[in-house]
C-alpha cells in the first residue's frame, strides 16, 4: 500500500514548492518558470504573487521582461491569461490550445458556422501581426468578410487558432492601455519546441506537487491524464481520503511541523487554483467564507496564516492614505504579525502614501 501524506504534509510541501516558505532570490524569470506561471487576467494584482516570493522585489523587474518580451501575457492553463516566460508560452500552447478549442467551440460554436477556421486564422494572424488590435477592432474587421457572423464569436474564434499575447503598456506596473493583441509567434521571433504532456505533468508536480491527476486536469484543464501519469517514473502517496498522490522522486517534501509566515495573497493566485481538492490550504471556514463571494465575479485576496487561508484584504485609497482593510474569517492568533506583513505590502503598493491598517471581525463582502 502506498505510504500515507496528511493534509498538513501535502500543505507544507506545495508551500515549499510555492516559494511561500520563504522568499527566495533567484531571478523574476526564474521564478515564473519554476512555478509554470502565474494566473494574471488582470492586469496588475499578479505583481503581488512575485512580491510574496522573491526577496527584494520591485515591480520594474517583471515590467522590464513584459517590454524586453522575455515575460507575455497569454491564454494557456484553463484558458485563463498567465504570465510565463517566452520560452513556457510557446512551448506550452501548442499542447493547451485544445482547452480554449473545447471552450470556444462550447460556447461560441453555433456563430461560427459557416466560417472556414483556416481562412479565419490567416486573415486574423495578417490583421494583429500589422498592428495589435483589441477584440472589438479585430471583430469589426473580420465581420467586413463574415458579414453574417458575430463579430465576437470571430474574435473568440481567432483566440482559439492563434496564440495571442497582450501586449505592453497592458500590465505594466503604474500603467495600463487596451488590450491589444498580436501573435505570439511574431512578438517574440523564435521558435521553441511543443511541451509533451509528460513534461508539462513534470513541471505541474514541481510547483504544485504532491497531487491527484485531477489535480493536474484541474489546474491545466486538459483531461485523460491518467493514461499520462501512470507510465511516468513518479513517487506514489495516498492521502487521507484514500486518492492517489503522484509526486516527483527528488521533490522536497518538508516537515508537517516546518514553520510558514503569513503570506497576503493577491487575488488569482494559482496556489488556491490548481487542485481539484483544495483542503491543502483552504478549511470548511475558509471555503464558506470564499463563498460569500460566488457569482460577484470577485475573488477575494486571502491572508494565509499557517498555511491556510485566514482571511482576505483590501486596499483603499483617500487623500494620501492607503489603508489595509483586514477582515478575519476566524481569530487570527498572530493577527500582529498580519499588521506587519501588510505594512509591508502598504510600502510596496504605495510607497509615496501614509498608510494606515484596518482589522474587521468577520467576513468581508465585495
Amino acid at each position: 500500500m502506498d505510504p500515507l501524506i496528511s493534509r498538513r504534509a501535502l500543505n507544507r510541501a506545495t508551500l515549499e514548492r510555492q516559494l511561500l516558505t520563504r522568499r527566495t532570490d533567484l531571478p523574476v524569470l526564474d521564478v515564473v518558470e519554476h512555478l509554470a506561471g502565474l494566473q494574471a487576467q488582470t492586469p496588475h494584482t499578479w505583481y503581488v504573487g512575485l512580491w510574496n516570493r522573491i526577496a527584494g522585489f520591485a515591480a520594474s523587474d517583471a515590467a522590464d521582461l513584459l517590454v524586453s518580451r522575455d515575460l507575455v501575457r497569454i491564454a494557456l492553463q484553463r484558458s485563463t491569461i498567465h504570465l510565463v516566460s517566452a520560452r513556457d508560452c510557446l512551448a506550452m500552447r501548442p499542447l493547451l490550445q485544445v482547452v480554449t478549442e473545447r471552450m470556444t467551440r462550447t460556447t461560441f460554436g453555433k456563430r461560427l458556422a459557416g466560417v472556414d477556421l483556416d481562412e479565419l486564422e490567416s486573415a486574423a494572424r495578417a490583421l494583429v501581426e500589422e498592428r495589435p488590435m483589441t477584440f472589438a477592432d479585430l471583430g469589426k474587421a473580420l465581420a467586413e468578410r463574415w458579414p453574417d457572423n458575430d463579430p465576437h464569436a470571430l474574435g473568440q474564434g481567432v483566440r482559439w487558432r492563434v496564440p495571442l499575447v497582450q501586449v505592453p503598456p497592458r500590465g505594466l506596473w503604474g500603467r495600463s492601455g487596451p488590450i491589444a493583441h498580436t501573435s505570439a509567434e511574431s512578438w517574440l521571433g523564435v521558435e521553441v519546441p511543443p511541451m509533451t504532456p509528460a513534461e508539462l505533468v513534470r513541471r505541474y508536480l514541481q510547483a504544485f506537487g504532491p497531487a491527484s491527476v485531477m489535480d493536474v486536469q484541474t489546474w491545466s484543464g486538459l483531461t485523460r491524464l491518467a493514461e499520462v501519469v501512470e507510465p511516468m517514473d513518479l513517487v506514489r502517496f495516498r492521502d487521507e481520503s484514500g486518492r492517489t498522490m503522484y509526486d516527483l522522486p527528488d521533490a522536497p517534501r518538508p516537515a508537517e511541523d516546518t514553520p510558514v509566515p503569513v503570506r497576503l495573497m493577491y487575488d488569482f493566485d494559482n496556489l488556491f487554483l490548481s487542485h481539484a481538492d483544495r483542503s491543502r490550504v483552504l478549511t470548511e471556514t475558509s471555503l464558506a467564507a470564499m463563498s460569500g463571494f460566488m457569482g460577484t465575479n470577485v475573488m477575494p485576496r486571502s491572508i494565509l496564516v499557517d498555511g491556510v487561508a485566514a482571511g482576505d484584504w483590501t486596499v483603499t485609497r483617500a487623500k494620501g492614505v492607503s489603508t489595509l482593510n483586514i477582515h478575519q474569517w476566524e481569530p487570527i492568533a498572530c493577527l500582529d504579525e498580519v499588521e506587519e506583513e501588510g505594512q509591508r505590502l502598504l510600502e510596496f503598493l504605495a510607497p509615496d502614501d501614509k498608510h494606515d491598517i484596518s482589522v474587521f471581525d468577520r467576513p468581508s463582502k465585495p
